[in-house]
């Protein structure tokens, strides 16, 4: 009979990821404050999906950090194909997907991590946003959670998009957003299978779990989740 298979393995252990987050945590205080809310909604273990709003190339180590407890990541398959970067990624238990394609491979080692208990963070959108507001959530991530039953753990990242990291020459900070990163933890919630005896659909999860997200973030990120314009936010 054959073993499962142990996704922990050749990844970093809870001892060293503690000591290394500590490091980052002392590098990045002093230059951009951290700001983190809501830990006490983040459940201690079990498996977990742990969507949010993407805004830089800074924002899966800053989430990373600020996490209570060991995360994983889908990464763009980008990402893999630097030795070195690739090699860090999946040190800290990322795997990669094929973004704008139907990544059966991707999901089915995301059903896997899930199944150990694990957490595991996606950022739906598929690449950050460059004008910091919300765009549409692709649908991978409401069958994802369709699929497993997960609960589903909405964040919120702020300030991360001033960060000189994306490629770009960073974004002005939207008025009353103060400086440093906020990081805001909501409640977890599962997706409803059905709804009205209608079976909901994974684009109808994804725009459930997208507007959860968007509840938890300051109005000039809202995008396509604006509450005054629900009906540009379909899901692709």
């Amino acid at each position: 009979m054959n073993q499962p298979e142990d996704l922990r393995a050749g990844t970093i252990s809870s001892f060293w990821r503690a000591v290394v987050i500590g490091i980052v945590r002392g590098i990045i205080g002093p230059v951009l404050p951290l700001r983190v809310t809501g830990t006490e909604n983040v459940p201690q273990d079990g498996r977990l999906i742990v969507v949010a709003n993407h805004l830089s190339n800074a924002d899966p180590p800053i989430l990373i950090v600020a996490f209570p407890r060991p995360l994983f990541f889908m990464g763009k398959s980008e990402l893999f194909r630097n030795p070195i970067l690739g090699w860090i990624v999946r040190k800290f238990g990322g795997f990669p997907v094929e973004r704008g394609t139907a990544d059966r491979a991707a999901l089915r080692h995301a059903l896997k991590v899930l199944n150990e208990g694990i957490a595991i963070g996606i950022f739906p959108e598929g690449g950050r946003s460059k004008t910091g507001a919300l765009r549409p959530g692709l649908s991978g991530v409401g069958l994802l959670a369709l699929q497993s039953g997960a609960p589903v753990l909405p964040v919120a990242l702020t300030g991360t998009e001033v960060y000189p990291v994306n490629g770009d020459w960073p974004l002005r900070r939207p008025p009353g957003i103060p400086r440093g990163v906020g990081v805001r933890f909501g409640e977890p919630f599962t997706v409803p299978k059905h709804v009205d005896g209608k079976r909901v659909t994974a684009d109808e999860a994804t725009r459930l779990i997208m507007t959860r997200v968007a509840e938890l973030l300051p109005e000039p990120y809202h995008g396509v989740y604006s509450t005054s314009d629900t009906t540009s936010s379909s899901s692709r």
